[in-house]
């Protein structure tokens, strides 16, 4: 019988396919990164408990392409500054993907809020253009000219933080308490600019960042840097403290209460 593709997998091929993950080579991007301080009461809004503001209401947008074996994915991060204890880091609002398989991984291990949209990253002479885009709406755009080159910095770890979580079956909110998870990023940079711009944001009902202001922007940056990540379950979390942030993952927020298919089906 010819094999069939959706059968089981030998332990042999599961051991292998972890030996190519473990073996990836360094993944370089090139990327704008865009830093502002915005309205601190909209900063605090948006963060479930435990997380907590940290002293300035920042911002900070990534906008990457990635040259991923030979396919060219589109990767995007729009971030709020939080602490959770004594740990300070960035809360990823959307996090756009260009590709399923990008998603795939970040969201249902780490809990990354990963959608499918168009990223796009142009650069033309000394003029920069990068975008997130969703549903029609490029609803973060940063602008400008390259103005100089900045040194490199050392290599340095960043903090993210996500919460995990599966909606329940019956459509009354999660399976069980989500987790917390902190993403250690290391992160590399081999080339490093300074962009003289803006950065706009535009309205979207799916993707609400134009409530984020850019009261004053402190960077942006042109760069070349490449990233490995590992994730750690911190504590799980209250459902009910976190059920009211829960429309951030979701375009439509009624959909974490939808409940099993009419009949069966």
């Amino acid at each position: 019988m010819a094999r069939v593709r959706y059968g089981a997998r030998t332990e042999k091929e599961i051991a292998s396919a972890r030996t190519a993950r473990s073996a990836l080579p360094d993944i370089w991007s090139t990327g704008v990164v865009a830093v502002w301080e915005s309205d601190p009461d909209a900063v605090a809004a948006v963060l479930p408990p435990p997380l907590k503001p940290i002293g300035r209401p920042l911002v900070r947008v990534n906008i990457s392409r990635v040259d991923l074996a030979g396919q060219p994915l589109g990767a995007g991060s729009f971030a709020v500054a939080a602490r959770h204890d004594d740990v300070e880091g960035w809360y990823p609002l959307v996090m756009p993907m260009t590709q399923e398989r990008a998603l795939t991984g970040g969201r249902e291990v780490f809990g990354e809020p990963k959608k499918l949209g168009e990223v796009t990253v142009e650069r033309e002479g000394l003029v920069v253009r990068a975008a997130l885009a969703r549903h029609g709406i490029a609803f973060v755009e940063v602008r400008g000219a390259v103005s100089g080159d900045l040194p490199l910095p050392a290599p340095a770890r960043r903090t993210d933080f996500y919460f995990k979580f599966l909606p329940a079956v019956d459509g009354s909110g999660f399976e069980d308490d989500p987790v917390l998870v902190h993403c250690l990023r290391e992160e590399k940079v081999r080339r490093l600019r300074r962009v003289t711009g803006d950065v706009v944001l535009r309205e979207s009902m799916y993707d609400p960042v134009a409530d984020l202001p850019v009261r004053e922007l402190l960077e942006i940056t042109l760069g070349e840097r490449t990233t490995a990540q590992r994730g750690r379950a911190v504590e799980r979390v209250s459902a009910r403290a976190l059920l009211p942030y829960i429309h951030q993952r979701y375009d439509d927020p009624q959909q974490v209460l939808d409940g099993p298919p009419a009949g069966g089906a």
